[in-house]
């Protein structure tokens, strides 16, 4: 699946010694099938014997952010990066974007496990078009009609990808309406997640991507601990004693999510990110794997297609964003020559 917590690529991208695209390719391939494996293995604890119901949510997101730092500290120190890591001017803006990020999260991990592996990772890649009708309305951006006829393609497989949960009374306790409520837990996520890469264009005006890194990860730690303190008044919410075997599996949770992310960085930091950004959408590859390994999970045949149309759709937009870059750029040398 998708990582809310994606790197700036535009903040990344300017420090690049010497692109190889192919070394890019494979970082982006690695990332996808960390994510990936951390979303396996949050589906694995959300039906965990531990509990008759799995493990909280708010747990499960606590280990994820909280053991996701190590790998990531350890990466900031050896690229000499970690003095940055928490260098910032906009703790407002830091805050708002964990806010959304944190709540994104715990949506998203709460789609995985109610929803087939495959089924939540493909809803998932509904976020870059709701981040294009965001980007339109939030920050001004000029989208025309090609993007948004690709983000109106792409609305039209999240809807063929959401029909077959969407078959009976979502209030209900039988098993397909709890399918029903986690499709929408994955929708919800999605669009925390538009949000987050909203949050993120804004603060890399001033903040570097250590410190956006960072600063995400302490606080939705901060955030799972107060879910989990919150069983003291819920017991739902309440911390589950791991037995060793589901204490590994959660901390490979953050493992997997911090290696996820530092290959997320390395990918755009080596290639532009216009040409490993559609790699992303191999992690439905690895879910559909994931799911029928793991769980005999086999993607209900409009899953596929209504994935199939959020992937193109969502290629398409980031084709079109990066030839719509380039006609930027030139039109930028114009006006300095003209200038001259």
């Amino acid at each position: 699946m998708s990582s809310p917590d994606s790197p700036p690529a535009s903040e990344i991208e300017h420090a690049l010694p010497a692109q190889r695209p192919l070394i890019g390719i494979l970082f982006k391939l690695a990332s996808a099938f960390a994510f990936s494996c951390m979303g396996a293995i949050v589906k694995i604890l959300g039906a965990s014997p531990a509990s008759h119901t799995g493990f909280p949510v708010g747990q499960v997101v606590f280990c994820r952010s909280f053991f996701a730092l190590i790998p990531v500290f350890v990466w900031l120190a050896l690229v000499g990066r970690l003095n940055t890591a928490f260098a910032t001017t906009n703790r407002a803006g830091h805050l708002k974007r964990g806010l959304i990020g944190s709540l994104g999260m715990f949506f998203g991990f709460a789609g995985l496990t109610t929803l087939p592996l495959p089924d939540a990772t493909a809803i998932s890649f509904a976020a870059p078009l709701f981040s294009v009708v965001l980007a339109a309305l939030l920050l001004g951006e000029v989208v025309r009609l090609y993007r948004w006829t690709a983000v109106l393609v792409g609305f039209c497989g999240v809807i063929v990808m959401l029909w077959p949960h969407l078959s009976a009374d979502a209030l209900s306790i039988s098993g397909s309406d709890i399918r029903a409520r986690g499709a929408f837990f994955s929708l919800a996520g999605a669009i925390c997640a538009a949000f987050a890469m909203i949050e993120v264009r804004r603060l890399t005006n001033t903040e570097t991507t250590a410190a956006i890194v960072t600063y995400f990860s302490l606080m939705t730690t901060t955030f799972g601990m107060i879910s989990v303190l919150a069983g003291a008044f819920d017991p739902k919410w309440a911390w589950v004693a791991p037995s060793a075997r589901e204490m590994l599996l959660l901390v490979l949770t953050g493992i997997m999510g911090g290696f996820g992310q530092i290959f997320l960085t390395e990918s755009y930091r080596r290639a532009p990110a216009s040409l490993v950004a559609p790699f992303d959408y191999t992690g439905m590859i690895f879910a559909i794997a994931w799911g029928y390994f793991l769980f005999s999970d086999i993607p209900d045949d409009l899953i596929l297609i209504g994935a199939a149309i959020v992937s193109a759709a969502g290629i398409f937009v980031i084709l079109r964003e990066r030839q719509l870059g380039i006609d930027r750029a030139r039109q930028s040398e114009a006006s300095s020559q003209r200038a001259v």
